[in-house]
Order: C-alpha cells, then structure tokens, then sequence
C-alpha cells in the first residue's frame, strides 16, 4: 500500500515569525495526534527554510519542501537558489512545474526537466506539478494534456529516476478559486496518469508511484479525495495556513 502524503504549500505567504508559530502547532498537533503512517511535507518560503527546519528537527513524519529550485549547479544567477543551497539547510523535497510557476514566470516543459534533472542530482525529490486550466477541461482536452506535461518534462528519466518523483495533479480552474474538482474527476485523472506511468515505465513503477491531489483540497473533501483508489495524498494551498485545517486534512489521509 503506498504511503500517503500531505503536503503543505505555504506560497508567499507568513512573515518569519508567523512561520515558526505556524510550524511549531503543526508539529505539536502532529506528534500529539497523528500515529497513522503519513509523510507530512512543509513548503515555506526560501526565507523561512532554516528556522522551520530546525523546528522539524528529526521528526521522521515531517520533512522539508522547498517551493522551487534553479537547474544550475551555481553561477550568475541574481536570486536564484540551487538544488545543493537547498540540501545545505535540510530540504529533502522541492515543488517543481506548479501551475503558478509554468504561467507567472513562463516555465516550459524543457526547463522544468533540468529543474527535474538538477534535483535530482543534488539529492532533492521532486513534486512535480501538472493540469489543465479551464479552456482544456471544457474542450475535453485535459488527459492529452497532461500527458504533454509528463512527456515533456518526465519521460526522459529512468526507472530509479521516475520512483524517486511524486505527481501532483492540479485542475488549474480549481486553485485558489473556491471550486473544487469531484471525487470522480480527480480519480479519473489520477488513474489517466498512473495508465501514462505504465505504459512508460511498467505496471510495477506506476503501482508504486504517488500521485497527489493539488486543488483547493479542504478539511470538508479531503476524505472523499483520499479515499480514492489513485489519489496518493493532497498538495495543499491555503488550508496549509490553518494548523487545525492542515491537521485535519492530514487525518483524514
């Protein structure tokens, strides 16, 4: 059975000190009244990173995410932060492709496999981010592409390569925008994505692979979600920011 993840996305969102707060309450709530095995993941802000690290400490349920990383080893590149940066203060995972990142910031399909690639090489894991926006889903376009954005920036990894990623489906239309894709939609497309892992990779890998739900996930649908058979666990946005929220959603994985 594979391990369920709740990941927390902070985005630009606390001060320093609203982060430790923040941290400190979820590991408590976390350490007091979660036995279940589930991989809970904090992504902070590259400001916060040491300080939540160091509140995590060595709890072996919580570890560390940064939000993005650059696919250069080092060099001339103002406020960038390397895969190596990142390791140096305790990351373990980082979030690349998020929907945010591909549209704000133009990230391609290219960059994000060197971003998969650098991660990779400096020892990082990554959850990497894929979905349609609204226009796609309403022509029925939405498998085709995503699987465009696997192709693109996945399939050139190799078997040990592609186990050591996780998948986060986000339906673009359901971030931040109060609406929320159904339990069948998001099993749907979960089990569209496991299919695309198979046939690149084989049944084995597909069936280990995690696949997350990344959109508006709250503590009122997270259990509907979760319980379906392809939906590994959810990468969550602004419920992330409430500790008894961001708990729990992680009760209910």
């Amino acid at each position: 059975m594979r391990q369920k993840i709740v990941a927390g996305n902070w985005k630009m969102n606390t001060t320093a000190d609203e982060g430790q707060k923040l941290t400190s309450e979820i590991v408590n709530m976390v350490q007091d009244e979660i036995s279940a095995d589930v991989q809970v993941i904090l992504a902070p802000p590259f400001t916060h990173l040491q300080s939540v690290g160091k509140l995590i400490g060595s709890s072996k349920k919580i570890a560390l995410a940064a939000q993005n990383v650059n696919e250069n080893e080092s060099g001339a590149y103002t406020g960038e932060v390397s895969a190596g940066m990142l390791q140096s203060v305790g990351v373990e995972w980082v979030i690349i492709g998020h929907s945010e990142r591909r549209e704000y910031f133009k990230e391609s399909g290219e960059q994000l496999a060197k971003k998969i690639n650098a991660a990779l090489k400096g020892g990082l894991r990554p959850i990497f981010c894929c979905g349609e926006p609204l226009e796609v889903r309403e022509k029925e376009e939405h498998e085709g592409h995503v699987k465009q954005q696997l192709q693109d920036s996945l399939f050139h990894l190799s078997k040990e390569q592609i186990s050591k990623v996780v998948i986060a489906y986000e339906p673009v239309w359901a971030i931040g925008t109060g609406k929320t894709a159904s339990a069948g939609q998001a099993q749907e497309m979960h089990k569209s994505i496991r299919r695309q892992i198979a046939e690149k990779w084989g049944e084995e890998v597909a069936g280990q692979l995690r696949i997350l739900y990344g959109g508006s996930m709250k503590p009122d649908n997270a259990k509907e979600l979760m319980d379906q058979p392809d939906v590994d666990g959810g990468l969550i946005g602004g419920a992330s920011l409430k500790s008894r929220d961001f708990l729990q959603i992680i009760k209910s994985a």
